[in-house]
């Protein structure tokens, strides 16, 4: 197997062969994202990444369950190469029962509902898709590259594929100012999007980004430890999302979560009412083990 610098993948993809199809993010202009800046985007080419997947089979046998395809976005490449690649996965591992793929919604959306339902015939599975905000001012401000309404349509066309969807969202990308606005309008887009599952990090400003850079020079200001906790509260108290699995339980949050909503919904309000009333930081994860 071959990578090309810094691999990411989601935590949920642990135990899946990594395929690099791609190098770097076709977009790479979020001002919070470090992730790929040292990369230049590239689609590696076909036959190397058949070789890779040779190799694999080579290396892990032919019972490999799940793979993930990376780096940011590959949900971009043509829709042929990606068939090619699919087709290549079930072929030498006949146990395949899903695979896994970053896509925005600009990839997204240059996929025809045909192409995506035969992508998923040749077991994509899942899509995992950063809203980060529903908030339009908030996207815009962050560099996202789609509004909210683009983020909903390519989120519906994943779901119509019958490919299950996951969305990532960010406590705290709306910074002290839009706070109330970012929690209100991101659990507004969700209950329109309708995912399987959502993520909700805790956004971490890294040096060396745009956004730490406006940090820096006072343009920007991360909401207090219990104020992201509220944002929290709002998009559970807001939700009606329909089995759906919801976490908060990756590195960088201050409480983790991990429930099933509407069933879970009133016990986990409780469970943030109890920490937000207290105001006791001992109830939360240390700030020396949160990380990236």
């Amino acid at each position: 197997m071959r990578y090309d610098g810094l691999i990411i993948r989601p935590p949920s993809e642990a135990d899946s062969l990594i395929l690099q199809v791609a190098v770097g993010c076709s977009h790479n202009q979020c001002t919070f994202c470090p992730a790929f800046k040292a990369k230049q985007f590239r689609i590696k080419p076909l036959e190397y990444v058949l070789q890779d997947i040779d190799s694999a089979r080579d290396a892990y046998g032919p019972g490999v369950r799940r793979v993930f395809l990376c780096d940011g976005d590959p949900l971009i490449l043509p829709a042929a190469h990606l068939g090619a690649i699919l087709e290549r996965l079930n072929a030498v591992f006949p146990r395949l029962q899903r695979v896994g793929i970053y896509g925005n919604a600009k990839s997204i959306l240059k996929r025809t509902p045909e192409e995506l339902v035969q992508l998923r015939s040749l077991k994509l599975g899942i899509v995992y898709l950063g809203l980060e905000s529903g908030d339009a001012e908030t996207l815009a401000a962050v560099r996202k590259g789609a509004p909210p309404d683009d983020m909903i349509r390519a989120a519906r066309r994943v779901r119509e594929a019958g490919i299950k969807l996951n969305v990532t969202v960010l406590l705290g990308l709306g910074g002290r100012q839009r706070s109330r606005e970012h929690a209100r309008a991101t659990i507004e887009v969700l209950n329109r999007m309708q995912p399987n599952h959502v993520a909700a990090l805790t956004l971490m400003v890294v040096p060396d980004t745009p956004l730490h850079e406006d940090m820096r020079q006072g343009r920007f200001e991360l909401p207090g430890t219990f104020e992201l906790l509220e944002e929290l509260r709002a998009m559970i108290a807001g939700s009606e999302l329909k089995n759906c699995l919801f976490f908060s339980n990756h590195a960088s949050n201050y409480f983790p979560v991990q429930a099933r909503l509407p069933h879970d919904k009133l016990a986990l309000l409780n469970q943030l009412d109890r920490v937000l009333k207290n105001r006791d930081s001992s109830m939360l994860r240390p700030e020396a083990l949160r990380r990236l």
